[in-house]
């Protein structure tokens, strides 16, 4: 439209009127409908000229600053969105770790207080009427305690093959999915684990004899147990709630990876047991993953 512009102000030279017939007439810019008159062709062809500049300008200036904007309110959009969802997602696994440390603080700090003063009152209210140590009950109490809470990681590797991956996969599936909240279905099994401990405790407690030793005994393993699977499956393995210096122990890594490749599957679901998942993983040879999987835990602490 510039070059229609110029034409129309530029002043024609001056010629005869005769022949005036012969000069070159300018090609028209206008729109087809458009046609000025003869007396005011300069003026209007200027006015139309203009118009149409406008009308052109209007039709498509518009539209860049336009598919500009949209795209710029789809760029924040997604820059605030995205920020915002994480933010969310580590406020949400912040409070949930926060939530499952409360319990297991409270659990351990209840449990251990507990087995303590079990320990002291009932060999205490043992003596105090006879005088006499029964040392035949107090060893067969705490050696029981440690076979106990060695029986429980071999039954723990055998229901988790035998039972948690097969008839009751329906509830252990739940920990091998994403966690959605501080606790997950699985964790009924550690409930219904503690139920048999209540109970040996209970009738230890309140009942003198050998017998009663030793069930006072198995009960006291199979807490401990309890405890220790707690703090290294969950605080270590899961990292559901901070273990401190617990990380740092070198075979605690060994467990915490031995447990991860359980979870990959690479070799079949082993190991299934817990704190000699290392030497299950030796016997199938994946001692090299194992390895592995150490370093990766390592590396990922560090950056962390």
């Amino acid at each position: 439209m510039s070059v229609g512009l110029s034409t129309a102000l530029a002043p024609k030279p001056f010629r005869p009127l005769a022949s005036s017939h012969h000069a070159p007439k300018p090609t028209p810019i206008l729109h087809p409908s458009l046609k000025p008159t003869c007396g005011a062709r300069r003026k209007r062809s200027f006015t139309v000229r203009f118009v149409a500049e406008k009308e052109e300008q209007k039709q498509t200036a518009p539209n860049v600053p336009q598919i500009i904007e949209q795209g710029s309110d789809d760029v924040i959009d997604r820059q605030i969105l995205i920020p915002a969802r994480v933010t969310e997602k580590l406020a949400r696994k912040r409070s949930e770790r926060f939530t499952y440390l409360v319990a297991a603080v409270m659990s351990s700090f209840g449990i251990t207080s507990m087995s303590v003063m079990a320990v002291y009152y009932r060999f205490w209210w043992q003596m105090e009427k006879g005088g006499e140590v029964p040392l035949s009950e107090m060893f067969g109490t705490f050696t029981l305690s440690v076979g106990a809470a060695v029986g429980m990681e071999f039954w723990a590797r055998w229901a988790h093959r035998a039972l948690w991956h097969a008839s009751l996969w329906h509830m252990h599936e739940s920990h091998h999915r994403p966690r959605e909240g501080a606790f997950e279905l699985n964790d009924v099994f550690a409930v219904i684990n503690a139920v048999p401990a209540i109970a040996l405790l209970s009738y230890g407690f309140f009942n003198k004899g050998l017998v009663p030793g030793l069930c006072f005994g198995a009960g006291l393993g199979i807490t401990v147990f309890g405890m220790a699977y707690m703090f290294v499956h969950d605080g270590l393995v899961h990292k559901r709630f901070p273990v401190g210096p617990i990380a740092n122990v070198p075979y605690f890594r060994k467990v915490a990876a031995a447990h991860q490749l359980h979870h990959s599957e690479k070799f079949n679901g082993v190991p299934y047991g817990l704190f000699l998942g290392p030497k299950e993983l030796e016997e199938v040879g994946g001692l090299e993953e194992l390895e592995k999987e150490i370093n990766r835990r390592i590396k990922s602490s560090k950056a962390s």
